[in-house]
């Protein structure tokens, strides 16, 4: 059973896990750095503990003292009850759940090793908005996907902004990172999956028509918001893949694309 402790003091050190939390540049660098992320809201704190993250402290207003207790009672991390105005002071944002947790890291698989229980996978490239990488979790954890490959370069999908939006997907789809780009696709490929590159291009096969769904094994890769996949990917892929579109519409935010083109790959999957 945690001790509920209340706190009064913005700079108390015990709260350092917590300070800072829009300073976006510093807490992609101090996170990593550190093991740690943040879980904002209660079903969101709730869903780490069940995919076996363990909490290293949760900040609480008093009003989410009880709505926790569960949680207080079974875990051992130290309990921080401060009022709503401390914990803005401290966070940088209004709480609006009111109930904030920092979660301890686990280490990444092996790209190779998650490869290998897996049949849909979703690769991306540069994808570097917090939001759209929690809403590209969410629908690969919805729509069925079994892993995500991020490249060296995409945001961290454990960054609070990612959890919150994902509602807490990230912890449902394993993921890894490829050491290289685009060379670290050659992983993809020697583990007997099919490289379709997501691309408006008017060269590209409707995704219906290159029927994802009947491939045993398929990668989707997936570029950032705007600029898309780069040249170097596009040429690395086995086939480019685009969604249809209407209305003169040329292209969809690419969590959109994703929720569409991961329905596609995953409909009527063989067993």
């Amino acid at each position: 059973m945690a001790e509920l402790i209340t706190i009064d003091d913005p700079d108390d050190p015990r709260l350092r896990d917590y300070t800072g939390l829009t300073d976006v540049e510093l807490r992609r660098r101090r996170e990593p750095a550190e093991g740690l992320f943040i879980a904002e809201g209660e079903k969101v704190i709730r869903r780490a503990r069940q995919a076996g993250y363990a909490m290293r402290s949760m900040l609480l207003s008093d009003k989410w003292v009880d709505a926790m207790r569960d949680v207080i009672d079974e875990d051992p991390a130290p309990v921080y009850a401060i009022q709503p105005d401390l914990a803005e002071r401290v966070t940088g944002y209004h709480v609006h759940r009111g109930a904030l947790a920092s979660m301890q890291r686990k280490p990444l698989p092996d790209a190779a090793e998650l490869l290998a229980g897996a049949r849909r996978v979703a690769v991306m490239e540069s994808v570097n908005d917090h939001t759209n990488i929690g809403a590209i979790f969410r629908s690969a954890a919805a729509l069925g996907m079994d892993a995500v490959l991020l490249s060296p370069d995409c945001a961290d999908p454990l960054y609070r902004r990612s959890v919150k939006v994902s509602m807490g997907a990230v912890f449902s789809v394993p993921y890894a990172r490829l050491e290289s780009w685009p060379r670290g696709l050659e992983t993809v490929r020697e583990a007997g999956f099919r490289l379709l590159a997501l691309t408006p291009a008017e060269r590209a096969t409707a995704i219906d028509e290159a029927a994802p769904h009947r491939l045993d094994r398929v990668a989707l890769m997936l570029g950032a918001e705007g600029e898309g996949l780069s040249p170097q990917a596009l040429r690395a892929a086995d086939e480019w893949v685009r969604i249809p579109m209407a209305h003169g519409v040329d292209s969809l935010n690419v969590g959109a694309a994703a929720a569409v083109a991961f329905y596609a790959v995953t409909s009527g999957r063989p067993e």
